[in-house]
C-alpha cells in the first residue's frame, strides 16, 4: 500500500524558519545545533535531538513512530521564533 505522503530526498533547502540557533542561544560554535528549514517543495526539515528511544516508549494512545521515522525534539524558543514564518493556511 502506498503512503499518502512521502518525504522527497531530492528537495532542496529554501529558507530558515525563525531565527538561527546562535541568535536564540541554543548553540555554541559546534556543528550540533537544532534548526528548522522550509524545503523548496514546501515540506519542513527539522534538526534536533533524537529522543525516539526514550520518548518513543511513552507515546500517547494512537501515536506511533514508523520504522523509518524518528521523534526529534527542538527547543521551545525555536518554534516560537518560527511562528511568523509559518503560514496560517
Amino acid at each position: 500500500m502506498t503512503r499518502p505522503w512521502e518525504a522527497d530526498p531530492t528537495a532542496g533547502f529554501k529558507r530558515r524558519l525563525g531565527k538561527s540557533p546562535r541568535e536564540l542561544g541554543n548553540t555554541t560554535d559546534n556543528p550540533d545545533c537544532p534548526d528548522m528549514w522550509e524545503l523548496d517543495n514546501g515540506d519542513v526539515a527539522i534538526i534536533g535531538r533524537d529522543l525516539t528511544a526514550s520518548l518513543g516508549k511513552v507515546l500517547p494512545e494512537g501515536v506511533s513512530i514508523g520504522a523509518d521515522e524518528r521523534l526529534v525534539v527542538i527547543p521551545r524558543n525555536m518554534i516560537i521564533a518560527a511562528k511568523p514564518d509559518i503560514p496560517n493556511v
